[in-house]
């Protein structure tokens, strides 16, 4: 093959494959951009060898290897702490425990059951809603109720008296 089309193809499949292979690093889970990322790389080092010889294909290996290390540290980098952990992709442990009410915020407040209670329903305290189960009696939409405890993901809850 000719010299000019072989060095075209690595230079080519080195540009592009390096940018599939970083672009793979940003998206959750493994496709065609990282498969073929990495096709264009190993053709890039092949052509590399047929043209200037096996060390210089094994420098380019040693870059195009930097080049992917690089990219998972940014793609981690950024999952933990830059714009990618702002995003829905990424379930931060803090969100989590946001969403699950917590007894200590809410022992002993009063509220109001948004639904009547068999024994699960939605009670509202303090201008929230929050998911709630009463100890196993039946408590009706509208009635007061004070909240005991928590179990899971709800908080459990007794009729005011």
């Amino acid at each position: 093959m000719d010299p000019f089309a072989l060095n075209l193809i690595m230079i080519i499949g080195f540009v592009i494959g390096s940018g599939l292979i970083i672009v793979e690093a940003f998206i959750p889970g493994f496709g065609i951009a990282g498969i073929s990322g990495i096709i264009l790389e190993v053709v890039a080092i092949y052509c590399c060898r047929m043209l200037h010889g096996t060390g210089t294909a094994l420098l380019a290996l040693a870059a195009v290897l930097v080049l992917i290390g690089l990219a998972v540290f940014l793609s981690y980098r950024s999952a933990r702490s830059g714009r990618l952990s702002k995003s829905n992709l990424v379930l931060n442990a803090t969100e989590a425990a946001e969403e699950k009410p917590s007894a200590d915020k809410w022992l002993n407040k009063e509220g109001t059951a948004v639904t009547a209670l068999r024994p699960g329903g939605t009670i509202e305290a303090e201008g929230t809603r929050l998911n709630a189960a009463s100890a196993g009696d039946f408590i009706e939409k509208g009635a007061a109720v004070v909240i005991t405890g928590s179990e899971g993901d709800h908080l459990v809850v007794r009729r005011k008296a």
